[in-house]
């Protein structure tokens, strides 16, 4: 029998009925009920009807507790009691999943008393002792509390400005979610689903700016004074008669916490609530109309965040897409000054092959920089021309003349110079700051590596960084959540989109001083492609065609159970809304989305490797390009070869079929003393894996198979399956082979003649080195700075919980 909460007796929660238009109260055994539901099992890790239900699951939990301050609070109450059972129990499997759950219900929650925030606050700061990942998001959790403990409402009030892009003076931050589509698999009635989701979330609500506003007031005051001092329902009709008007309240409440948490808490506690008291007797004039005997507090339900749907064609350019945001958004204007023009180009386009000079810190212009050259139609308007330095200072000296300028000095100072800078030493540190790691020991928790890896090579990373980062992050006030939604191919473009955006960025700086970008993946497929029959011990990942998001969760049960069961939700929501047009549409895949947003802080960082392609044809220039997941070479003709054949050939001449090709590649071994290796051998074809098909294989490093047997050669045995962190393969025979990056079918290149792969280095660390190298001439070792960062580019995508050892 559950036991009642020390505050059910208590003269401030008991009369806390429902009101008009809210849900009914859900029974605290209900409640118990839906949680253990919801908490992943062992078995949830296969695919199972059990599994994919995970994530519907949640959301109804959520969705009966959003419309009634009763029950979010009674929510509050259920899982910190499962936390701390399970703290006892030692069942580590569940803390994740119910700590997440938890301070999402604390977000939306209307009112939490002081005991049960200190009940939180204790549990949390326990969990300090834990391990990686658990004392890491412990952290994150403690701070917050502490902060919500001091300043009630807080998070809620930061969440909707920041999402909804509320104009105000005192919290400068905004964020924006771009949901990225693969059209190759959200075609027809995925893409229909999905969009009309989003643009039903977007209207579910109707919610304007002043809405928000109004929603913010009301929840920050209820908050702070609870039941005992607030009438809940006389104060949103007064925020509602009063119409504009309620907008000064809000930039009031706004700056009264954000001036509290400036001071730290210095000042005493009671001086938050004195002044938020104040203000409710200014909006609600007739508090003595109605006795105070505990009435019910109002809701304000959570929006969810603004969302833009992109299918990612060609046309589509990342960079351009945020440059867009930013500038279009309200405090773009005091950045005005250095805006990058429309028309500025590197000389490639996203889909062009990777440009070998890396160095290279400016583009050659024609401009001579002189108004009278311009021919007659072009436009001297500020936004077409270039970033150049003295701008700022010409400008505020014209603002300070005491008359207009002139029609002729006017268009002189319109126009600004073409002046083209390299990147300062200022500017590079920006680039730098997001490749700064812990070097001090092999397989600490703080980067994330697994249990009882030696090799710092092989261990991928996982988790935030902060704890042990000595170089802090520059603050930036925006914040772009990329969602990435198909299978590994969105990811394969992904990430040679974020590779080009860094290497755009480092040319010249721009969206990176102000626009902090954050991945995330939903893995979603049509149809499971049928694993090729070529040979059985060939890696499983090539049939599997969300290689990334099955390790995701592998790794993250609760990633598994909301994130992955959508992707396997979405095809049978499809067929449901086909089947029933007239249905009520349901805002549930965004509502998954922004509880992914809001709750997957945890990153898991994936090298993104670089490849060399030389064609047979040598008048055709070498190709450069990058992949994620998967790279798979064939020769053509020996493609309808079928596998009983070459096997039939192997045993009666003891050769394969297929052409030679030799292999140079470093061996990685769970020592981390690598190995420079050659050998010569005959095959059909080989895949190469960055994703390891199970987690007894986990290794960051690279997986070579090919597709027969492992054969002997001269002097060396050729293993099924080769670790590897760089490769070269060349055909020494006239046979030209293909290479397809990511199972995308879109990025296969034909007549290849050897190909080449490393992990991509940062941009950020080849200036930092190619800035050196000017001054010391012959220094390959790193120095300064350049020993303390990392020399590949990871791509990170978030998760809840990171890697769970």
């Amino acid at each position: 029998m559950m036991n009642k909460a020390p505050w059910d007796n208590s003269s401030n929660m008991c009369n806390m009925e429902p009101a008009a238009g809210c849900s009914p109260t859900v029974p605290e055994p209900e409640l118990y009920r839906s949680v253990q539901a919801v908490l992943p099992r062992d078995a949830d890790r296969q695919p199972s009807p059990e599994c994919y239900n995970k994530g519907m699951l949640r959301w109804t939990l959520h969705k009966k507790v959003q419309n009634n301050p009763a029950n979010s609070l009674s929510l509050v109450w259920v899982l910190i009691k499962e936390l701390e059972k399970a703290e006892r129990w030692d069942s580590r499997k569940f803390i994740i999943p119910l700590l997440h759950t938890l301070m999402y219900a604390i977000i939306q929650a209307v009112y939490i008393p002081d005991e049960l925030y200190k009940r939180v606050y204790d549990f949390c700061k326990r969990l300090l002792t834990y391990p990686h990942p658990y004392c890491t998001i412990g952290l994150s959790c403690t701070r917050q509390i502490k902060t919500e403990r001091s300043f009630p409402g807080l998070m809620y009030q930061r969440m909707v400005t920041a999402e909804q892009k509320l104009k105000n003076e005192h919290y400068p931050f905004q964020e924006r979610v771009f949901v990225l589509a693969d059209p190759e698999v959200f075609s027809g009635s995925l893409g229909q689903l999905l969009l009309g989701d989003i643009e039903a979330s977007a209207s579910a609500s109707g919610a304007s700016h002043l809405d928000h506003m109004r929603n913010v007031v009301q929840h920050s005051i209820q908050a702070a004074l609870g039941a005992e001092q607030c009438h809940g329902q006389k104060l949103a009709q007064a925020l509602k008669d009063m119409g504009q008007d309620a907008e000064p309240y809000f930039q009031e409440v706004l700056a009264t916490l954000e001036q509290s948490v400036e001071e730290g808490g210095r000042g005493e506690r009671g001086a938050l609530r004195s002044r938020l008291l104040q203000l409710y007797s200014e909006i609600v004039t007739d508090t003595d109309s109605e006795p105070l005997s505990s009435p019910p507090l109002c809701d304000c339900p959570l929006p969810n965040p603004e969302m833009s749907f992109h299918l990612w064609t060609e046309d589509l350019d990342i960079w351009r897409e945020l440059a867009k945001w930013f500038r279009s958004s309200s405090m773009s204007e005091q950045f005005s000054l250095i805006q990058e023009p429309e028309d500025f180009e590197l000389g490639e386009s996203p889909t062009d092959p990777m440009p070998s000079d890396i160095a290279r810190f400016s583009v050659m212009s024609n401009d001579s920089g002189i108004e009278r050259d311009l021919p007659l139609s072009a436009d001297p308007s500020p936004s077409s021309s270039l970033y150049s330095v003295g701008v700022s200072a010409s400008w505020e000296q014209c603002k300070s003349k005491p008359s207009p300028p002139s029609e002729q000095d006017s268009s002189k100072l319109s126009r600004r110079g073409g002046i083209k800078m390299k990147p300062s030493v200022k500017d590079s540190m920006v680039l730098m700051q997001d490749t700064f790691e812990d070097h001090t020991s092999l397989g600490g928790g703080g980067s994330g590596g697994r249990a009882g890896r030696r090799g710092a090579t092989l261990q991928r990373r996982a988790g935030s960084s902060a704890m042990q980062n000595p170089f802090p992050k520059q603050q930036r006030h925006f914040t772009a959540r990329i969602v990435a939604m198909g299978d590994d191919r969105v990811l394969g473009r992904l990430a040679k989109a974020y590779y080009l955006f860094r290497k755009r960025e480092a040319r010249r700086l721009f969206l990176t001083m102000k626009v902090n970008l954050q991945f995330y993946y939903i893995p979603v497929c049509t149809a499971t492609t049928p694993i090729s029959s070529v040979k059985e011990n060939l890696s499983q990942s090539k049939g599997n065609l969300c290689a990334l998001g099955s390790y995701l969760s592998m790794v993250d049960p609760w990633y598994s159970s909301n994130i992955k069961s959508l992707g396997c939700m979405i095809p049978k929501l499809a067929e449901m809304q086909q089947a029933n047009p007239g249905r009520p549409k349901e805002p549930f895949v965004s509502d998954v989305i922004s509880y992914y947003v809001r709750m997957g802080q945890q990153p898991v960082y994936f090298n993104i490797y670089f490849v060399k392609m030389t064609f047979t044809n040598m008048a055709k220039n070498p190709v450069e390009d990058v992949f994620l997941t998967h790279l798979e070479m064939e020769f053509p003709e020996f493609r309808q070869i079928s596998a009983s054949i070459r096997e039939k050939q192997k045993k009666s001449s003891g050769e394969v079929c297929g052409a030679v090709v030799s292999m140079n590649y470093r061996k990685v071994t769970l020592s981390g003393r690598d190995i420079d290796k050659g050998i010569s051998v005959r095959t059909s074809g080989a895949q190469i894996n960055a994703i390891p098909s199970n987690e007894a294989e986990d290794l960051n490093c690279l997986t070579l198979t090919l597709n027969e047997s492992p054969t002997k050669t001269k002097n060396n045995i050729v293993q099924s399956k080769i670790r590897t962190s760089n490769i070269k393969i060349r055909s020494l025979e006239s046979q030209s082979f293909t290479v397809t990056l990511d199972k995308d079918h879109r990025r296969t290149y034909k007549d290849v003649q050897s190909f080449e792969i490393s992990p991509c280095l940062d941009p950020g660390y080849c200036i930092q080195k190619t800035m050196r190298s000017k001054f010391k001439l012959g220094e390959d070792k790193d120095a300064g700075l350049s020993k303390y960062m990392s020399k590949g580019l990871p791509l990170p995508i978030n998760t809840f919980a990171g890697i769970i050892t």
